[in-house]
């Protein structure tokens, strides 16, 4: 309901009351009014000047009262995301190294320092906490690219940085800035085969979230092969891992066009490397393991459409001893997919219940991510849909 805040009252029950798929008479028995009391309000005819009133009309309909009059209309999560992307944009459109302009009094930070600062964007990332990293993403752009300037032993933490920017930006649904910040990456890692592959995991989910999912397959076996190692069995872990990790992408990019037969083989492959690799590693920030696998597999039934094949294998793989080793982010994002699945089976209740837990483990997934909201609002509109999750749609205007 974009243009909620010029609705009268009375035509935002009658929006609630819909998306709550509950007739007029239905929705008067629930209030102790009679249908004509109902068709009234929702007319203009009656006026809702009572807040007893309406806070009883809001409980039917399961959101916040607040809703109703048309308050917070632009959560605060929405505002605070789109201020962090236009930060993130001025980060990437400056050049203050190529052009050489000072550095306003700040000291270039040593290599070691920056690969720390580094390191610990990874692990805010991986515990989707986006907020906060989008915060710490501008100055430690300027830092990676000051320190690398100065000593090119700074390399993998500029390349680090880039690939922990798309990934965001990905996640916030901006993959025209994403792009940027990805080529920025494959750029400052050619000549270095591992930095090269592990920058091509982001390209793959850029490319992807931009609709190239053709393209995005041929990079990623591209990618995958050149890095491959010429025997499984004594390959080092974290080329398996990159390796591996492509596969999946390029599997993701094939379900995304439907093509069933390729991403059964490519995450067939995926599987033979992941299983000297074992679960709990992350090399290069994968996560890449058997589990991992498993998860892709989920996803890419989802994409494809195969309702049954989707739930079955969310249900698989979040019993196995694997699933608490993954990330929270990956977790996460795996939840809101299990979500999609099973509203695709006509499951709110199970769509739910997962998306509760989402919420639970990584709440920045499900408030902070547009991709993560929209599979709330469509649970929120379910009559079935937990208390919860409608009070918190309601509180995000993303019912």
């Amino acid at each position: 309901m974009d243009s909620s805040e010029v609705l009268p009252v009375g035509r935002r029950v009658a929006y609630w009351r819909g998306r709550r798929n509950l007739s007029q008479q239905v929705f008067a028995d629930r209030l102790g009014k009679s249908k004509s009391w109902v068709d009234k309000v929702e007319r203009g005819v009656r006026t809702l000047d009572k807040m007893s009133t309406l806070q009883e009309i809001a409980a039917v309909l399961r959101i916040d009262p607040a809703v109703l009059l048309g308050r917070d209309v632009q959560p605060a999560e929405v505002t605070g995301r789109a201020a962090d992307v236009a930060r993130i944009r001025v980060a990437l459109s400056r050049y203050d190294v190529p052009l050489a302009r000072p550095a306003g009094g700040r000291p270039v930070p040593p290599v070691g320092q920056v690969a720390r600062q580094v390191a610990h964007a990874w692990t805010t990332f991986q515990h989707a906490r986006y907020p906060e990293l989008a915060a710490l993403l501008p100055g430690l752009l300027a830092d990676v690219e000051r320190s690398h300037a100065a000593d090119p032993a700074g390399r993998a933490a500029l390349v680090e940085t880039y690939r922990i920017t798309a990934s965001l930006l990905v996640k916030l649904a901006v993959p025209d800035l994403a792009w940027l910040a990805v080529d920025r990456a494959m750029s400052a890692a050619a000549g270095d085969p591992a930095l090269v592959a592990a920058a091509a995991v982001q390209l793959g989910q850029v490319l992807r979230a931009s609709g190239q999912a053709r393209v995005a397959k041929s990079a990623m076996l591209a990618a995958a092969y050149r890095i491959a190692p010429p025997e499984i069995e004594g390959g080092a872990p974290a080329e398996l891992s990159l390796c591996g990790t492509l596969l999946l992408q390029a599997a993701m990019a094939a379900a995304s066009h439907g093509d069933g037969a390729a991403v059964v083989d490519l995450l067939d492959e995926a599987a033979t490397l992941a299983a000297p690799v074992g679960d709990g590693q992350d090399h290069h920030r994968t996560g890449f393991g058997p589990t991992a696998v498993a998860v892709a597999r989920a996803a890419a039934a989802v994409e494809l459409g195969d309702t049954h094949g989707a739930v079955t294998r969310h249900e698989e793989v979040t019993r196995r001893d694997g699933w608490r080793w993954l990330p929270v982010e990956h977790r996460a994002a795996h939840l809101v997919d299990a979500a999609r699945a099973y509203l695709q089976g006509a499951d709110p209740v199970s769509a739910g219940r997962v998306l509760v837990d989402a919420d639970r483990i990584a709440p920045a997934e499900i408030r902070h991510r547009p991709a993560g909201r929209d599979v709330l609002a469509r649970v929120a509109r379910e009559p079935a849909a937990p208390a919860s999750l409608v009070r918190l749609a309601a509180a995000l205007g993303a019912g």
